[in-house]
Order: C-alpha cells, then sequence, then structure tokens
C-alpha cells in the first residue's frame, strides 16, 4: 500500500534549556486551513496506525496536581483553599456541581505518602513528573508568612526526584486560591491579585528554583475565570456572569505576564530554566465543510484557547473574533500592557483531555459545531497560528468509572491514540512537540465529578488507610511504551511475500443469488400481430397456439449476467445458499417450487460450464422466520425437533436435485449463537449431523463431493493484554461464540467444557435457568466428526474485558465489557478493521482442533460510496488476505480458499465488489483489486519461486463424455462423414444410370 502521507520531520528540537529570549511571532488566523487539510488526507492511510518512534530526548512523564491528591488538609500548617471550602459547603448552589462533603480533604493522601508516589515514578520510568505547588500550604493565607512545615515538604519531594534523575515540572497554581485571598481581595475579581500572585512566585523561584528547571504559572486559566467567577459551576463559585468572568481571565493574563518576567529579569540567569502556562483546549469540527462552519469553529477555539494564547503568543491582545463579538464585555488592554504581555511563554504547555472536553465547555462556545478528541489536528491548529511553538502536552487522558479498579482497558486505548496522534502530528504535520504527561500519576480527586471517575495509572482504594498504590493495567502500557520511546513497527505487521498452493479456491459470496424465473419470449406459444398502423403494439390473436419447446438454461437472462460478472472477476468459486422456504414451501415435498429448482440447476450448471465451482448451503438464517418453511417457523423453529426430520428430508432432495452439479456443500451457513437458544442449538447440530451423514453414505460415492458447516467466527482479544481475568474473558467469549457449535462437531462430540461450568456457576449462583442440553453417547457419536472441511465466515475483532465500565456495552449474563480501540481503523457503520485478528482466528482454529482444511468462507466489510469510494474495501481485502498468507506460510495452517463478501450492492447493499445503480452493475476498484490478487495467487515478490499448477477444470456431468471420449468422437464423427459422402455418391450414380437407360 502507498504510505499515508509524506513523511514531514520536524526541525531539530531546540536544546531544552537553551531556550532564553521570548519566541517569534506570527500572524494570527493561519489555523483556519486545518480543517480543509485534514478533510483532504488519503483515506484511509491517514487513519491507519502509525507505528514508529518518537525523536530522540522526548520526554516521558506523569502528572498531578495539589488539591486532587495531597489531602492533609489540616496538616503541617496549611490554609484553606477556595476548594476546601467549596467542597465543605453544606448545600449545593443551583446550577452548581459541588463534589459533595468529602472533597479534598484525603484524596490520595499524598502529603503523607512522598516516597509512595515517587516509587511509582521510578516503576514508570519517566523522565518528568508535573505536580503543583499549594499555594495555601506554603503561604496559608496567600501572603508572608512562609509555612516552614509546606517548604520542607516541597523540598524533600524536589530532593527525591534529583536521586531518581526524574525532571520536574512545577505548577505554580493549579485552581487551589488561598481562601484568605477570596475573602480579602475577591481573588482573581480584583486587581490585586497580579501582584500577590507574583510575590507568591517569587518566592517559590527562589526557594526551589536552583532544583526546577520547567516552571507553569497556572493550569488552564479558562476554567478558573470562566467557572469560578462567571457561571459558579467551580470555586469560588462567584455567579457573576460573562462580565466578571472576562476581568478574571485579564487579571490573570497580568499575573502570567508579571511572574513571567520576574523569572526572566531575576532567575533565568542563574537558574536557566523555562516558564510558560498550561493552557487547555477542546477540539471542534464543523457539521459541513462550509466556510462559515469552518469561522465558527475557528471561533470557538478563539473564545476558549485563542482567549489566553493569542495575548501571550501574537501580539497582547484578545482574538479579533472575540473584540468584534463582545462589545463592552471584554475589558481592554493598554498598549503598554499590550507589549508586556506579548512573548510571555518560552514554550506553549497544552493541557487536552476530559477535563475540559464535554466537560467544562460551555455549549455556547461550540457556535453550533461538533465537539471532538482529535488532539493531532488541535497540535496542527496550534502550530498554524501560533508560528510553530515548541509544544509540550503537560496534560492529557480520558478517565474510566469510578467503580474500575486495575484492568483500565478504556483508558489505555483513548491514552494509546493520543499518544499516537501526536506521533503523527510530529512525523506527519510537521509539529514540534518535546514532550507528553500523562494524567495522572495515581487516581485522585477529580474536581467537579469527585470520585465518580478515575484518571490515574495507579489504582488507590480511598477506603482504606494506607492508601497504597497498586499499578493498573495502563501502567504497564505506558512503561513499554517510554522505554520503546513510542510505537516501532512490529515484525508481525510487516507485509509478506508469497503465494498460496495450487487449487487454493478464490471465491466470492453472495447470500442469495438474484432469482429471476421469468420466461424468455420465444417460450411463449401465444401467436402475436402487430398493429402498424395505429397502438404500434403485439396483439394476442386469441385461440391460435405454437408448439413449446423444452425450457433451456439459456433462457434464464438472470444466469447469464451474474455469470459473466463472476467471470470478469476470475473467481474459482462462487458461494451461495439457497432458499428452503421457497423450494419447500410447506416444509415438506407435497409441494415443491419445480421452476426454482431447475434455476438453480441452471445456474450451477452454468457455473460449471465457465470452469467456477458452485458453493451451495442448503439454509442461511435470515430476519423473517429464519428462512424457514413458515410451517415450521410457526411451531418453534428450530426449538421443535421435528424440524430435524424436516431438513433432512429437504437436504435429501436437494442432493437428488442439485448434486451432480454441486461437489461443494454447506449445511448450514452462518447460524447465528446470539438468537440460539440452547435447546435450538442442540437440534441444529443434530440436523447438521444427520444431513452430513446421509451425504456420506448415500450421496458421495456417486457424486464424490464434500460437505461441512460454516460458522461466524470473529476473532475475540483480551482487551488488557496483560490482564489473566481479560484473557479468561476472551477464552470465553471464544468458547461461546464459536467453540458452541464447533466442539461438537470439530472436537470431542460435546459442548466446550467453558460453557458448561459457566452455566453451572451461574445457575447455582444467580438461580438462574440456562439448561445446555446433554447429547446421549449415540449422538456424540453422530455429530463428532461430521465434517469434511472447517468453514468459517469472519469480519472483524472484538475486544473484551471483565471490569464492568459501560452499561450499554456490558453483558450480564456472561459477565463481559466490550471495549473499542479507538485508534481501529472503522467502517462507515463502526465495524473495526483488525487485519491481524484473522490470523490470530486461524491459529485459534488450528491449536483447538488440529491440522483441518479450513475455508474463509466470507471476509467483507461494509463501505460509503459517496465518501470513501470503495478505497477501504480495498485496503481491507488486502491486507485481510495478507493476513491469511501468513496464517498459511508461516503458522502452517491447512488454509485452502478465502471467499470475499459479498458479490454486488444489490443483494447486500454497500459490501458488494459490484455497484448497482439504475439497473446496471458496475465493477469497483475493490473488484479489480481483487481480481489481481487472484490472477498472481496472492502476494508473489522477486525472491517467490514460481509455482507451476496443471489446470483445473471444472466437473460438468453434460460435458463429461466430450472431454473423456475425444477419440471416440473423432471416430464416430468420421464414420458419420463418410456415411453421408457414400450415401451423396449413391444417389448421384443411381440418377445417373437411369438417365442412361432412358
Amino acid at each position: 500500500m502507498a504510505p499515508a502521507a509524506p513523511l514531514l520531520f520536524p526541525p531539530p528540537l531546540l536544546p531544552l534549556l537553551l531556550l532564553l529570549g521570548r519566541p517569534l511571532l506570527g500572524a494570527p488566523g493561519q489555523g483556519a486551513g486545518t480543517w480543509s487539510r485534514f478533510a483532504r488526507l488519503p483515506y484511509p492511510q491517514d487513519q491507519l496506525f502509525l507505528h514508529d518512534t518518537f525523536p530522540d530526548g522526548f520526554l516521558w512523564g506523569a502528572g498531578s496536581a495539589a488539591y486532587q491528591t495531597e489531602g492533609g488538609w489540616r496538616q503541617g500548617g496549611k490554609g484553606a483553599s477556595v476548594w476546601d471550602t467549596f467542597a465543605h459547603r453544606p448545600a449545593t448552589p443551583p446550577g452548581s456541581a459541588a463534589p459533595g462533603p468529602a472533597g479534598g480533604d484525603v484524596a490520595s493522601d499524598s502529603y503523607n505518602n512522598l516516597f509512595r508516589d515517587v516509587e511509582g515514578l521510578r516503576r514508570l520510568g519517566v523522565s518528568h513528573y508535573r505536580f503543583s505547588l499549594a499555594w495555601a500550604r506554603l503561604l496559608p493565607n496567600g501572603t508572608a508568612p512562609l509555612n516552614p512545615a509546606g517548604l520542607a515538604h516541597y523540598q524533600r519531594l524536589l530532593g527525591r526526584l534529583r536521586e531518581l534523575g526524574v525532571e520536574p515540572v512545577v505548577t505554580l497554581y493549579h485552581w487551589d486560591l488561598p481562601q484568605g485571598l477570596q475573602d480579602a481581595f475577591g481573588g482573581w475579581a480584583s486587581p490585586v491579585l497580579p501582584q500577590l500572585f507574583c510575590d507568591y512566585a517569587e518566592l517559590c523561584f527562589r526557594h526551589f528554583g536552583g532544583q526546577v528547571r520547567y516552571w507553569l504559572t497556572m493550569d488552564n486559566p479558562y476554567v478558573v475565570a470562566w467557572h469560578g467567577y462567571g457561571t459558579g459551576r467551580l470555586p469560588p463559585g462567584v455567579r457573576g456572569g460573562p462580565h466578571l468572568g472576562y476581568r478574571a481571565a485579564h487579571h490573570l493574563l497580568q499575573a502570567h505576564a508579571k511572574v513571567w518576567h520576574l523569572y526572566n529579569d531575576h532567575f533565568r540567569p542563574t537558574q536557566r530554566g523555562k516558564v510558560s502556562i498550561a493552557l487547555s483546549s477542546h477540539w471542534i469540527k464543523p457539521q459541513r465543510m462550509t466556510e462559515k462552519n469552518i469561522k465558527e469553529c475557528q471561533k470557538s477555539l478563539d473564545f476558549v484557547l485563542g482567549w489566553f494564547a493569542k495575548p501571550i503568543f501574537i501580539d497582547g491582545d484578545y482574538p479579533e473574533s472575540m473584540r468584534s463579538n463582545l462589545s463592552s464585555l471584554l475589558p481592554e488592554f493598554s498598549e503598554v500592557e499590550k507589549k508586556y504581555i506579548k512573548g510571555t511563554a518560552d514554550f506553549f504547555a497544552l493541557s487536552f483531555g476530559a477535563t475540559l472536553s464535554f466537560q467544562l465547555l460551555d455549549s455556547h462556545m461550540k457556535f453550533q459545531q461538533l465537539e471532538s478528541i482529535s488532539l493531532r489536528q488541535l497540535l496542527y491548529w496550534i502550530s498554524s497560528e501560533y508560528n510553530k511553538p515548541q509544544i509540550f502536552i503537560v496534560e492529557n487522558s480520558w478517565f474510566v468509572s469510578g467503580s474500575t479498579k486495575r484492568d483500565d482497558a478504556k483508558y489505555i486505548y483513548y491514552l494509546k491514540k493520543f499518544i499516537m496522534e501526536t506521533l503523527k502530528a510530529i512525523r506527519y504535520d510537521g509539529v514540534s512537540v518535546f514532550g507528553y504527561t500523562v494524567w495522572s500519576l495515581l487516581d485522585g480527586f477529580e474536581w467537579h465529578r469527585g470520585y465518580s471517575i478515575r484518571r490515574g495509572l495507579f489504582y488507590v482504594d480511598f477506603q482504606s488507610h494506607d492508601k497504597k498504590l497498586m499499578p493498573k493495567s495502563s501502567v504497564l502500557f505506558y512503561q513499554k511504551l517510554i522505554e520503546k520511546n513510542g510505537f516501532p513497527p512490529l515484525p508481525e505487521n510487516q507485509p509478506i511475500e508469497g503465494v498460496f498452493p495450487c487449487g487454493f479456491a478464490w471465491g466470492i459470496v453472495d447470500n442469495y443469488i438474484q432469482v429471476d424465473t421469468t420466461p424468455a419470449q420465444f417460450l411463449d406459444s401465444n401467436v402475436y400481430v402487430w398493429d402498424v398502423h395505429q397502438t404500434k403494439q403485439l396483439i394476442k390473436v386469441d385461440g391460435v397456439f405454437t408448439s413449446k419447446r423444452k425450457r433451456h438454461c439459456v433462457d434464464f437472462a438472470a444466469i447469464r449476467l451474474q455469470v459473466s460478472l463472476l467471470q470478469e472477476m476470475h473467481v474459482t468459486h462462487f458461494h451461495f445458499s439457497l432458499k428452503w422456504s421457497l423450494i419447500l414451501p410447506l416444509g415438506n415435498l407435497s409441494l415443491i417450487n419445480h421452476t426454482l429448482v431447475h434455476y438453480y440447476q441452471c445456474f450451477a450448471s452454468e457455473l460449471l460450464r465457465v470452469n467456477i465451482t458452485p458453493v451451495v448451503a442448503l439454509w442461511q438464517p435470515m430476519a423473517e422466520n429464519q428462512e424457514l418453511p413458515v410451517s415450521l417457523a410457526k411451531y418453534g423453529a428450530w426449538e421443535n425437533p421435528e424440524t430435524i426430520q424436516a431438513f433432512v428430508e429437504y437436504a435429501k432432495f436437494c442432493f437428488t436435485s442439485l448434486g451432480d452439479h454441486v461437489k461443494f456443500w454447506i449445511t448450514m451457513n452462518e447460524p447465528s449463537v446470539k438468537n440460539l437458544t440452547y435447546t435450538a442449538g442442540h437440534n441444529l447440530l443434530k440436523a447438521h449431523a444427520r444431513a452430513w451423514h446421509l451425504y456420506d453414505k448415500e450421496f458421495r460415492r456417486s457424486q464424490k463431493g464434500k460437505i461441512s458447516i460454516a460458522l461466524q467466527a470473529d476473532w475475540v482479544e483480551p482487551a488488557c493484554p496483560f490482564s489473566g481475568n481479560d484473557q479468561e474473558v476472551a477464552d470465553r467469549i471464544l468458547e461461546f461464540d464459536i467453540g458452541w457449535l464447533a466442539e461438537p462437531i470439530f472436537g470431542n462430540g460435546d459442548y466446550p467444557q467453558v460453557m458448561r461450568a459457566w452455566l453451572h456457576r451461574r445457575n447455582a449462583v444467580d438461580l438462574y435457568n440456562f439448561h445446555l442440553p446433554y447429547f446421549s453417547e449415540d449422538e456424540k457419536k453422530l455429530i463428532q466428526g461430521s465434517f469434511d472441511f472447517f468453514a468459517l465466515s469472519h469480519y472483524t475483532t472484538t475486544l473484551v474485558g471483565w471490569e464492568k465500565e459501560d452499561a450499554l456495552k456490558y453483558d450480564h449474563y456472561l459477565e463481559v465489557q466490550m471495549i473499542n480501540d479507538i485508534t481501529w481503523l472503522q467502517s462507515p457503520n463502526r465495524a473495526a478493521v483488525v487485519p491481524w485478528g484473522l490470523r490470530k482466528l486461524l491459529k485459534w482454529v488450528k491449536s483447538k482442533y488440529g491440522d483441518v482444511p479450513i475455508y474463509v468462507m466470507a471476509n467483507g466489510i461494509d463501505d460509503d460510496q459517496n465518501m470513501v469510494h470503495d478505497k477501504l474495501r480495498v485496503y481491507y481485502i488486502q491486507n485481510y488476505i495478507s493476513e491469511a498468507l501468513k496464517a498459511y506460510t508461516l503458522d502452517n495452517v491447512n488454509l485452502q480458499g478465502y471467499f470475499v463478501y459479498s458479490f454486488n450492492d444489490k443483494t447486500a447493499p454497500n459490501y458488494g465488489l459490484y455497484s448497482y445503480v439504475a439497473n446496471q452493475y458496475e465493477p469497483k476498484p475493490s473488484m479489480k483489486h481483487y481480481r489481481e490478487i487472484i490472477d498472481n495467487n496472492g502476494f508473489p515478490g522477486p525472491e517467490t519461486p514460481e509455482l507451476l499448477c496443471p489446470e483445473e477444470i471444472a466437473s460438468c456431468p453434460e460435458c463429461h463424455f466430450f472431454r473423456t471420449g475425444k477419440s471416440l468422437l473423432a471416430f464416430i464423427s468420421f464414420i458419420f462423414v463418410a456415411f453421408i459422402v457414400t450415401i451423396f455418391f449413391i444417389t448421384y450414380y443411381s440418377k445417373r444410370v437411369e438417365r442412361r437407360y432412358k
């Protein structure tokens, strides 16, 4: 496949400690091209997972905030913060989201467990740790005097980090303003606060600056200003409306600038550190790609991120969209203030994730556009909008439920997505990102959401006394990622060169072929007259008939068309299902649809005529009556044991009527275990086995065919690869989804032991009554071994875990949580494209059932022709067949065939290799791509040895004589010609003799 996009490597990163001057400034507004750029990127290549590593020296870290984790709110002389007061309010004001009485009083108790936290950092192997200083712990009232206990606490922390070689990234203010400053001055609504904040910063620089190289003045001023002083949703809970919110933001910007200048003028020459501000943002995408919507998206980012970023990184003033829309609500900076604020950041510190996105972003700031979580596009927008700053991601992650303990699969996959998008921003988009910080190191108090969610890498039992840190699965994930510095290419992900064996079945699937039994015009025995003078139409002459002739297969135009399309594809096999409900409408032989049977006979014979092997399923469940005759569906369907005998009689009729043309049978195609009761499955297995034995005893010798059952078999992977519990769940689901029907046939003749044990446990514990029937010994012998091959349909892969995270995707019966890996490519119908899942499935089948011949009987994906023009399917077919080849070549799986689903869009909309528009079939690019793979028998390379295969000829009973008796045919032809010539000469000379005598 072509590369996803040209690799644009960013310029060499600046040495981390040498950026001493103010950054270059650029013109705002260039980020507006972001949406159109990403809309033009090649699909699906650009959405594929990028296996690559980060630049050398990339910083990997974790973070926390004082109020979220420290606890100890009354220990060591600490003063109260606005969050302490807010959490202890006896009543919740209307419209606010006060967290409740517990708040952060104890939280993770990091104040008393400093070495515990640092040990977690050591285990992770991070290069930096972002934490915040509690302003009220150092200055209990917000101003002098200094609290010695607080000073000693942070000095111990910095000393321990230095011993481990972990770089501290220190935030001066992370939302926990001393309550004394709020009471005395009104907090950030007061113009006094910037100087008081500067005094506090000076103290921190003086006492800690020798050990700190990265300073963040404050975190997410948008939340502090808008929700602290505007809406009142967060501390200090002032509901001052937009006017006070914008004034508080004004003072926050002034405070940040003061601190930057303080450090730049007095501490940078000796401490050689860097100072910035942690700005948070969401991402927004247009409802439709119109110029107006894109402008609204730009405005949304201006009102949240640009509110603070533009004054600092561009020109010292607010975005034009804010100034033009807010009029007198927005304070103004003087020219002196603009110059003072402009350039007051040594790097761009970005916070992105669950704190703001979909949580604290006011809906009106979306400007009727759609919120998204694309970190990559946000990084590109920042780089374009703010003159390519060096970006340090200082907070990023998502969250899991507060009840989730240590297998945090959802958290892992969001982390994987965000880190992969960061890597793409660096490698594909030329964005300069030099560090990444997971939020957070450990579970803590999650602001307005309290303890209802968790965001830590380490689990904390908040009810326990000692608050031990227990590593989650995400710790192992992040640890390995740091060790590898990203996602280096894996050998198993590399393309393979090679070919499949001779005789490999290349097929296509159509659930039900197009049946059109309309008689051809020349079969009509009526006589017509053409009215050339008036109506210009044919008029039937009553009472006048011509002789009828016998029907022929060529009379069915629909067959000729379908067969010609299959020929164009170069497939060797065509798989379709018969319609039991139409062949035997009453469910027995008392009424037979001979016309339809003749149509199927013709279809099969026409396939054989062009050397395409028909693969025919006797029954495939569909929505209406499960495609059973109404009489059977009405009386219990497969729940009724009488359906077994009805199926056997139907199978015998099909073998008798079609067996001369069909040598490749499927008894049941994709019986859905999701819709089967245990009794129905029991009867279905017995029906299959009896049909198999019927063919084996009465038809195999004369017809020389093969027969089996085709099972749907999507792969199931443990969501947390490091979790034994998740692996146990995955094994259980595989047995319930595949083993339920496969084990009796391909295994020991009985249901999987895992199923019986699980149902016994559920019935005993929860008083369920799910009875899994038992087979008699004779039935086991009947069912076991009733196969000639293992046929499976495979479409996608699912992740499963045991931790209950999302009630909508949790199966209480099997105690399994369905999880999405959001880095996986998905179809318009949200089917995950996971090629390696097919290889794992094939290996699993081999390990479970031995060296059985395997056919992948259906494999395909839906598309959206208006959006992707079949490119997704081209990718899908290429890579799934590649994984099948790996299974055959590298894993020695006895793979004998592969079938694409589906033939055309008319019978399977959006799945076909042929589109169907205006009564016309048109080949899609995926058809041509599949044909090329078939012609090459795989993916031969320069080193692939040539495979010489004898030409295969399909079985055609009508043509057998002409293929096997060519010498006899020639002799008979010679005798016939000699006879005609002899008769001619006898007649000729007889007449001459007659004339002579006359």
